[in-house]
């Protein structure tokens, strides 16, 4: 079992709707949706291009997948998000853009906005006594031979290379694409998430999700809002 810390909008939130849809699969419910047909893309096509994103659901990592520590257990983890929560001021991001990634697109701030930044430290931070020290193999993955000197350190540090300076706020969309295909991609999510690209998103909760078998799909274990959310 693996847990997870990540930012998602509430269950029933238009952008949530929207992104299932997208990607084939609720995280809440855990409900596989039909990838119809999509822009020049097929069924099929549409499967392959949100496959990674999938299993993932929904989210942006505020803290990553991690074994729970021998000290700890989930009843520990859910008590003390739920503290947090209750102690952390829900905040507004200025703007939503649709952002490429390396060879994946995603969503993510206009401009870096420092309360998010501030925000993504503090659950890092806050949780790191839960995290169960990274395995050899588990290290391995991160392919650390590729990374900065900064990623690197983080890696050894808090079990991720993409946190406190190295942290970029992203909603993933999609695998990698192809650079013959990333201009046919670009203008359909465009066109399916016209009604949130250019708007502010509120970041007014923390969700823990669970993975229960290595492979599997991730699916949300408790959505808390932040304090002054509104309901």
């Amino acid at each position: 079992m693996r847990y997870a810390l990540y930012f998602t909008p509430p269950r029933h939130d238009a952008l949530t709707d929207l992104a299932a849809q997208w990607l084939g699969r609720d995280a809440f419910s855990g409900e596989a949706h039909a990838t119809p047909e999509a822009g020049p893309f097929s069924a099929e096509d549409h499967a392959n291009l949100t496959a990674d994103p999938r299993r993932y659901g929904f989210h942006a990592t505020l803290k990553a997948p991690f074994e729970l520590a021998a000290s700890v257990t989930e009843n520990d983890l859910i008590d003390t998000v739920s503290d947090f929560a209750r102690r952390m001021p829900a905040f507004e991001l200025p703007e939503l853009v649709l952002g490429e990634l390396g060879h994946f697109f995603a969503l993510v701030p206009g401009s870096l906005h420092p309360p998010l930044q501030e925000f993504a430290a503090k659950v890092v931070r806050s949780f790191e006594p839960f995290r169960a020290a990274l395995s050899e193999a588990d290290a391995a993955r991160r392919k650390p031979e590729g990374l900065s000197a900064a990623e690197r350190a983080n890696l050894l540090r808090w079990g991720y290379p993409y946190v406190m300076d190295e942290f970029r706020f992203h909603m993933t969309l999609t695998g990698p694409v192809g650079r013959e295909r990333q201009p046919a991609v670009r203008d359909l999510l465009r066109e399916r998430f016209s009604a949130h690209i250019g708007r502010p998103l509120a970041i007014a909760s923390i969700a823990v999700f669970v993975e229960r078998e290595r492979g599997g799909p991730f699916t949300v274990h408790s959505w808390l809002p932040l304090a002054g959310a509104q309901s």
